[in-house]
């Protein structure tokens, strides 16, 4: 499996794309808000010749969903996330504003709902669906046990946990989940977050803070 990521809007956000032999992709997180940041996805996956089966979301914040409707009407699929996070979407024009983002962000209603009984296909690959509340209610990270990789949004990142003061966030419930639902993965799982750097379980596991303070 081939991961490429691009980090768009002004959160600086990870948007990916994961695709394989066969041409087959997901889109995760679909972030990207200007028109230079559309066409910067667009042609990428115009010039592997992908074709996009799923637009994935680990969750429903705004710079996490800022391209949902574009990529909607694009490559004629609609987006897949958890139902506990559905709320937002009629917010996100007022969340917008609230961070000095005046362009105008369309709802993108969700095609689906996603949970722990559900997985993801493309390709040759599959996803299983983790949900890990905390950070979000309806935060979920997919993996994939045959490539060691783990898309966690904003639940997890290197040395650092994702923020828990925005609505349906719980600091105790984050790391209850991230120790009961991540930690037990292969140490050598590569973790691909929403913001920043890629880690793995082992380094996490070891040295960040968070994590080592509630072991």
């Amino acid at each position: 499996m081939e991961i490429k990521a691009f980090h768009f809007n002004p959160f600086i956000e990870n948007t990916y794309v994961l695709y394989d032999e066969t041409r087959e992709a997901v889109l995760i997180d679909c972030g990207c808000l200007t028109y230079d940041e559309q066409m910067e996805l667009k042609q990428f996956v115009d010039a592997q010749q992908l074709s996009i089966k799923h637009l994935l979301n680990t969750h429903l914040h705004i710079d996490h969903s800022f391209g949902n409707a574009w990529a909607a009407k694009t490559w004629n699929i609609l987006p897949e996330a958890h139902k506990a996070d559905e709320f937002m979407i009629k917010q996100v024009q007022m969340q917008a504003q609230l961070f000095g983002i005046y362009e105008h962000i369309e709802p993108q209603p969700l095609g689906n709902y996603l949970d722990e009984t559900d997985t993801v296909h493309f390709g040759n690959n599959t996803l299983q669906i983790l949900h890990v509340p905390g950070h979000s209610a309806g935060s979920i990270c997919f993996y994939s046990q045959k490539d060691k990789v783990l898309m966690v949004g904003d639940v997890l990142f290197r040395g650092s946990i994702g923020r828990t003061d925005l609505p349906g966030g719980n600091y105790d419930q984050l790391i209850e989940n991230i120790q009961s639902k991540l930690m037990k993965l292969p140490d050598d799982t590569v973790i691909y977050s929403g913001h920043g750097l890629c880690t793995s379980i082992g380094q996490e596991r070891t040295s960040n803070p968070f994590i080592t303070s509630n072991i």
